[in-house]
């Protein structure tokens, strides 16, 4: 490869980067992997996609430059042959209730567009077509009538209003008209009409009856225009011999959008009246959500106790004693029992209790009697949390009965596209919306005018649309909301828009687009990267996916160990090459190294899960057995996380860990609980925000470490508490920093410089404080240990060596303990979670629910990580997982297949029982995961 085929890296050293030199080819897919926190997300995001970014900010203007992200330098003596840089990442793309997959694609923009110049406007209240037409294109239509047809042409002058109209018909005397049709009655003028003021009428006056025919041509274009002008606007037709030229009896046209049937008008359609973002187009009732926030009954009411025993909690106790004292005073006064459940009290008192009454109710309180209006609970609610985050624990989401949750307003729903509304085609899963636009025949309605403005619009949907088939999301709806994404759905929803963008020349570096996705998806995604690389682009993945590994054109093994182990380049180049490299990576690739632990116990106890309907699930049942290591699986959007995320695991925190805020599931019936004592679930959400949180902080082993620092002789001689050892309070801390270590300096137009405190020099604690030592090391020495380190210093010292094996056992030995949160992944947060679970006491009667745990893991983690789980199983726990990893899912005790499709073909139960059974019958079920399975377990036989 010449100079011009190569991106070539010199002397790399951010982060654990031990000064690495390494040549990639351009233009080719790479795929760098290693255990986590060897370095590859540094090497592909913090040093080449940095550098790309880096390069490209310098080439603006630094006017244009301060109003983007900054990108610092990398830690990198030179990168020759660096092309444009985009990073495509996990970070979920909105937390903003306003954003829907739709919008985010830019889909929605177009469909906006399309239904704003080509929609067909309909009458939300009776349904009938709204058209706006000028008076030549009413006369164009009035002439296209049959041959022959006997037309009465009516200018509508009152529409079903009271008065005697006396004037008005004398006036149209005077101008020459004879007969009107009032009240659907033809009569003549010229006779004695007299019309009941209190009555509502309806008045059409005849302006000519005349035969359509090639000699009256220009008899009705002036018969047309005089009935427009004398309505302003309107013209009727009636056919009086419609059977005999075949066509419709009445004829209604309009220069105006109004139905006249509903007294409704309405504005013209333009892209805003489909915005649930605008006033023009939002619900006027959710404002745009689709979703109204109302006060759960069942939260602040217990059906089964009384009211003297605490039936309504919010003002029940010590510190609502008026409250309750009134609520007695009220039911006293108004003859309602408060000694029975509240269950029992007739449905007049409850709603008595809820919402008030008229009239004042006497109570003593404080000995005075007192006078007030019972407001009703429910008013009482609103009172007394003043604060949202409070009252927001007593509240449900309930979807706008306006909208149905579609979010517009009635009149904007009711525009057609195709005999579709916008929210049928937004609730389609993509799959089905592609194919319903790939189908010309769904527009051939359309004149030649609109098939124009139509057909570039069209064409950018059914592209996007493909795009995003194409990547395997076809399963997800145009409407869902962008907060219920996946970080791997995100992720390839932004693939599928680089794809569509047509970018050549560019690096594309990607972090673990696998994600998420069931091994029957991968290929479906290695041919989309290929797509992406051979339009010329240069695309680098961090991965450790088999499939994607072995479909790379270039390989980069980055390791051996992690943290501080790790860093080095151990292998680069083809898949025939890593056969025979004696890495880490090559040997659980090539089966030298297996994961296996197959123990294979019985299942006695379930628990069981009746009548689940929700999301894409209709009607399902399904047991699930305890005290064993349990994979949910199936294709991505068969109905995982609405079985056990949206069900189970909120019907179960209620019960057993007395959480107050909770969306159950409306119908569903949940037994075997009873044979749990909590429920434990472990996400990959941050285990904090700011630098100050840290593994140490999270875990409680800061806490063990700051009292033996504080037991210390030095620590007893000055005084000094546990508090000293703190960085969050004043005291032991530096001030200057107030413990974080560094100090922020805006740079205006260059990027902002975290730069070492120079009073602590990074220590984050005064000199005073750092005069304590413990054998030899500092408060800030101990915070800058690698775990592994760590727990071999402290191991005299059994709180403390616990706590820290807990994280070594996980696999997270190299990480420090004061390692800011931020710059931990998904997955090791995840990890630190588990540890800190494991370190507590067992009961050995926990269910532990886990999403995807092997997210981010090499195969040398999902080996460790299995053998902890199935350590929680062996001590009579219970482990419930929502996987895709093959490795794992292998190793369970039984398995959950959901399917067979995503969206809405899925939402079953298509196979339950071990590995092998699934592996055995994967062609009478159509069970994707039993299929992958029996490969799996052949190779490693």
């Amino acid at each position: 490869m010449g100079k011009k085929d190569v991106i070539k890296i010199t002397g790399a050293k951010e982060n654990n980067l031990k000064n690495i030199d390494l040549t990639i080819p351009k233009n080719e897919l790479i795929v760098m992997t290693g255990l986590s926190g060897s370095g590859k997300s540094t090497l592909a995001f913090d040093t080449l996609y940095a550098e790309g970014q880096r390069r490209y900010m310098e080439s603006l203007s630094s006017y244009a430059r301060q109003f983007l992200d900054r990108v610092g330098k990398p830690d990198v003596d030179k990168i020759e042959g660096l092309t444009p840089a985009i990073a495509i990442d996990q970070k979920t793309t909105s937390k903003n209730p306003r954003s829907t997959v739709g919008t985010i694609t830019e889909i929605y923009d177009y469909f906006r567009l399309l239904y704003a110049r080509v929609g067909v406007q309909h009458c939300h209240k009776c349904g009938k077509v709204i058209s706006q037409m000028s008076a030549s294109d009413i006369i164009a239509e009035v002439a296209k009538l049959p041959e022959g047809a006997k037309l009465v042409m009516l200018a509508p002058l009152v529409r079903e209003n009271k008065g005697s109209y006396a004037d008005l018909i004398e006036s149209l005397v005077h101008k020459g008209y004879v007969r009107a049709m009032i009240d659907g009655v033809m009569v003549r003028l010229d006779d004695e009409i007299e019309l009941s003021k209190t009555k509502k009428h309806t008045i059409k006056v005849v302006v000519d009856r005349v035969v359509v025919k090639e000699d009256n041509k220009d008899r009705i274009a002036s018969s047309v225009e005089k009935a427009l002008k004398e309505s302003y606007g309107e013209l009727e037709i009636d056919v009086l011999n419609h059977k005999e030229v075949d066509c419709k009896e009445h004829i209604h046209y309009s220069e105006h959008n109004a139905c006249f049937d509903c007294k409704i008008s309405f504005d013209p359609l333009e892209p805003l009246s489909f915005s649930f973002n605008s006033p023009k187009g939002a619900c006027s009732e959710c404002d745009g959500l689709g979703l109204r926030y109302t006060l759960d009954i069942e939260k602040i009411i217990d059906q089964d106790l009384s009211i003297e025993k605490g039936a309504i909690k919010i003002v029940y106790g010590f510190n609502k004693g008026y409250y309750f004292t009134f609520l007695k005073g009220f039911c006293e006064a108004n003859e309602i029992d408060i000694t029975i459940p509240y269950s029992e009290l007739e449905t007049h008192q409850q709603k008595a209790i809820l919402h008030g009454t008229i009239g004042e109710v006497e109570f003593l309180w404080k000995k005075h009697k007192v006078k007030r209006i019972w407001p009703g609970i429910v008013r009482i609610a609103y009172d007394m949390f003043k604060d949202e985050k409070e009252l927001n624990d007593y509240m449900s989401e309930k979807v706008c009965d306006v909208c149905g949750g579609h979010r517009l307003k009635p009149e904007s729903l009711a525009v057609k596209v195709g005999e579709k509304k916008i929210p049928e085609l937004l609730d389609m899963p993509i799959t089905k919306t592609y194919e319903w636009f790939a189908a010309e025949d769904n527009f051939s309605y359309m004149d030649k005018q609109n098939e124009m403005v139509a057909a570039p619009i069209l064409n950018e949907i059914r592209e996007r649309l493909f795009f995003l088939h194409d990547v395997g999301l076809g399963y997800i709806t145009l409407g869902r909301d962008a907060r219920t994404i996946s970080g791997g759905e995100a992720q390839r929803i932004r693939i599928a828009s680089q794809i569509g963008s047509g970018l050549t020349g560019v690096m594309y570096v990607l972090d673990e687009p696998s994600i998420g996705l069931h091994e029957r998806d991968t290929l479906k995604l290695i041919k989309t990267l290929r797509n992406l690389q051979e339009k010329g682009n240069s695309v680098i993945v961090v991965e450790h996916d088999k499939e994607t590994i072995e479909h790379a054109d270039f390989i980069v093994d980055i390791g051996e160990g992690a943290g501080k182990f790790g860093g080095s380049v151990v292998f680069s180049g083809t898949l025939d090459k890593l056969k025979k490299a004696k890495t880490t990576t090559a040997d659980y690739l090539f089966g030298r190294k297996k994961i296996e632990y197959f123990y294979r116990r019985e299942q006695e106890k379930f628990i069981e899960i009746k009548n689940v309907t929700l999301n894409n699930i209709q009607d399902l049942s399904v047991k699930i057995p305890l005290n064993n290591f349990v994979c949910i699986t199936g294709v991505s959007g068969s109905g995982k996380s609405s079985l056990i995320l949206q069900t189970l695991l909120p019907t179960a925190r209620e019960l057993l860990n007395h959480a107050r805020k909770v969306n159950k599931v409306a119908g569903v019936e949940i037994t075997g609980l009873e044979n749990v004592d909590k429920v434990i679930y472990l996400d990959q959400s941050p285990i904090g925000r700011t630098p100050r949180s840290n593994p140490a902080t999270y875990t409680g082993v800061m806490d063990e470490i700051r009292n033996l620092f504080a037991q210390t002789k030095e620590s007893q001689i000055r005084g000094y508490t546990a508090s000293r050892f703190s960085f969050n309070v004043k005291g032991g801390r530096c001030e200057k920093c107030q413990g974080e270590g560094e100090i922020k300096i805006e740079m205006h137009f260059l990027p902002d410089i975290m730069v070492k405190c120079d009073s602590c020099q990074g220590h984050r604690y005064n000199q005073q404080t750092l005069e304590v030592f413990y054998k030899g090391k500092t408060i800030s020495d101990v915070l800058n240990m690698a775990v592994d380190e760590a727990y071999e210093f402290f191991k005299p010292i059994p709180k403390i060596h616990q706590k820290l094996k807990t994280l070594v056992d996980v696999g997270l030995g190299y990480i420090t303990l004061g390692q800011n949160a931020v710059t931990l992944s998904g997955g090791e947060a995840q990890r630190i979670k588990l540890s800190k679970e494991l370190s507590r006491k067992d009961t050995g009667k926990t269910l532990y629910i886990l999403d995807e745990p092997t997210t981010g893991l090499h195969f040398a983690d999902v080996d460790r990580l299995t053998g902890v789980l199935h350590k929680f199983v062996e001590l009579g726990n219970s482990v419930l997982i929502i996987e895709h990893n093959l490795d794992m899912i292998k190793n369970a005790d039984y398995i959950v297949d959901m399917g067979p499709e995503g969206g809405s073909g899925g939402g079953e139960i298509i196979d339950v029982g071990t590995p092998e059974e699934l592996a055995a019958n994967y062609e009478k079920s159509g069970s994707y995961t039993g299929k992958y399975l029996e490969k799996e377990l052949l190779l490693h036989k």
